[in-house]
């Protein structure tokens, strides 16, 4: 069916992490009748998160594009990533909206997160609704995040009329709205108000329905049986299986192709359509080497649209083929040439990642650690082998000063522990610019501090005030380059020798410090073990068995007691490493190392 393009609104879901954006499109997909009453779909939650990460994570990572048809009217929604790390997909993704959902949770209000996607869709000029979700929390301060809301827009609008913007609360979980307060959020009540909100507010697509043939790719999708879709909005004019179409590339040149199919989405699922029409987002098969940005136009008038700017990245680090003695044990594909290849697919669809060559390996540069590690993640999962440096902030030069990037962080921490974070932060060079002491025993931090200095402070943090912490932080430019900080890391403890760990050396081993293995696990020269209680890197030969002698005391024959092990996740790792220091990733382990494994090179290169 072809849609009119009056009836159609194209809407993107912006919210900080965990406000209930996904929820909220799960309950539209079901109160749209998107699926019969027995399709699985019904009971499942968070429907659109469909990656193992996204699942596991909790957050959405990549932006999805859905659709429900409301009576006449088809709403295309784009449901965005809520972390910052992810912009590059917030970017890409709003330029196929109209108008916007902005989600903030009763409790916590706008977060640093809101902040930065809502000021993208201002900027995008895009109609804002907002949502306040969550109303039940027995900690709901409706009254309170509508005063913030009030003053985040007035910050961040771009015209006077983006002040005037409708408010309605919802309990997104139950899949219930209302156009006020509810007395009671137990009542009866469905998500008509934001269909109806959507219809009324958001604007139909401005469109030139008689022109050539225009459209932007913004997303990539794929399977085995069509291979690509260049997923984006038509521009303007139509298109259907068939038109003669060329590509206009980034470099400035054009490929001719043949549309073979068209494709919209409905729910989770796409269906094929006879056409598309300004207006309305459609996937296209047959364009086998559209990237994101380029521009598909009519083969008689191909002209380009601008390209997307993204956020240029903030992290790097080093990722190189394994180089331990364990090489190619454990992993799929460990060579030089089969990780480029891989990097390249990534760069595909990851639009604000960038890939240099680094001798053997690469320079991976991203948004964040949670950019970086989700890729990482992804390639161990998919029976890669290789390693990764201490992740580095990316610098720039102005006027022949260095600049590097920093950063407004929030943090949220019972009041107890404040003195903690308020010490750990003084000694990262940050600077305090507003403290709350707000309601219920919660002290709330703002700082600014360079990118730098903030790597591995959430772990720091979890571990001094018992995982209470929730910390939020946001890019908001660069300064100049400052002094580099002291090691604020013990040294590490080192295995003398290669071969099995044994309880009784290990025993020895925890005297010294934390231990970061079990007995009877296979160790390498060169390989961090544990983390010392001193300042130095000490070795330590955790592969020595017990004497036996003829000897027995009723003292030294006992059992021997050993603490578990710490086991990091692979964030932890990142954070651990100091620039000497590597992380050997394969699909089993995650092993952290010297860069030097012989000891004698290691201390000559210290001098």
């Amino acid at each position: 069916m072809s849609q009119d393009p009056n009836k159609i609104r194209n809407i993107a879901i912006i919210a900080h992490v965990d406000h209930g954006k996904t929820t909220l499109v799960d309950g539209l997909l079901k109160q749209s009748h998107t699926f019969r009453d027995n399709q699985a779909e019904m009971s499942q939650e968070l429907i659109m998160d469909s990656g193992d990460q996204e699942r596991e994570r909790g957050i959405t990572i990549t932006a999805k594009v859905t659709a429900v048809q409301h009576g006449d009217y088809r709403i295309n929604i784009i449901d965005t990533p809520g972390h910052a790390d992810f912009s590059g997909e917030v970017e890409r993704t709003l330029n196929m909206a109209d108008g916007c959902i902005l989600v903030v949770d009763a409790q916590e209000g706008p977060m640093p997160q809101t902040k930065f996607v809502l000021g993208k869709a201002l900027a995008a000029e895009l109609k804002p609704i907002v949502i306040i979700n969550k109303i039940d929390k027995p900690t709901s301060r409706i009254a309170e995040v509508e005063d913030e809301l009030a003053d985040l827009f007035l910050e961040l609008a771009v015209h006077e009329n983006q002040l005037h913007y409708p408010v309605y609360y919802a309990v997104a979980r139950t899949g219930k709205a209302w156009v006020s307060p509810p007395l009671n959020a137990e009542a009866d009540a469905d998500l008509e108000p934001i269909f109806k909100a959507i219809i009324e507010h958001v604007p139909a697509p401005e469109i030139e329905i008689d022109k050539p043939f225009q459209m932007m790719v913004t997303a990539l999708g794929a399977d085995n049986f069509k291979g690509r879709y260049a997923i984006g909005r038509i521009k303007r004019g139509s298109v259907k299986p068939g038109d003669q179409v060329v590509l206009c590339k980034k470099d400035g040149s054009q490929s001719k192709a043949k549309v073979d199919k068209v494709y919209m989405s409905q729910g989770v699922s796409r269906f094929e359509a006879p056409s598309g029409v300004a207006g309305d987002i459609v996937q296209l098969t047959g364009i086998a080497d559209a990237q994101i940005g380029e521009t598909i136009a009519d083969a008689l008038q191909p002209e380009a649209l601008p390209t997307i700017e993204v956020e240029a990245p903030t992290l790097q680090v080093y990722l190189g083929p394994n180089t331990s003695p364990f090489k190619g044990q454990e992993g799929e594909f460990n060579t030089s040439r089969q990780i480029s290849a891989r990097l390249q697919k990534e760069l595909e669809t990851n639009v604000s990642l960038r890939v240099e060559d680094d001798g053997i390996g690469f320079l991976v540069s991203g948004r964040g650690e949670l950019h970086l590690s989700v890729l990482i993640e992804t390639m161990r999962r998919e029976g890669y082998e290789f390693e990764v440096g201490r992740p580095q902030v990316v610098t720039h030069e102005e006027n022949g000063v260095t600049m590097e990037p920093l950063e407004e962080v929030v943090i949220d921490v019972p009041d107890q522990y404040a003195g903690a974070v308020q010490m750990e932060a003084g000694n990262r060079r940050a600077i305090l610019k507003e403290q709350f002491v707000g309601s219920k025993g919660i002290t709330k931090l703002v700082y600014t501090m360079p990118t730098r200095t903030s790597l591995g402070l959430r772990n720091t943090l979890i571990t001094s005030t018992r995982g209470t912490v929730i910390l939020n932080s946001l890019n908001i430019g660069y300064q100049p380059m400052g002094a580099p900080l002291q090691q604020l890391r013990n040294g590490a403890l080192i295995a003398f020798e290669s071969g099995l760990t044994t309880p009784y050396s290990l025993q020895t081993a925890e005297e010294r410090g934390t231990v970061f293995v079990g007995p009877a696990e296979k160790v390498y020269a060169g390989q961090i073990i544990g983390l010392n209680k001193h300042q130095e890197d000490l070795e330590i030969n955790v592969c020595k068995a017990k004497h036996l002698t003829n000897m027995r005391s009723s003292s030294s024959d006992g059992v021997v007691q050993l603490t578990p092990p710490v086991i990091f996740s692979l964030e932890e790792c990142l954070n651990f490493i100091e620039r000497d220091e590597l992380i050997e990733v394969t699909p089993k382990s995650l092993r952290l190392r010297k860069k030097e494994l012989d000891p004698i090179k290691r201390k000559r290169a210290k001098h």
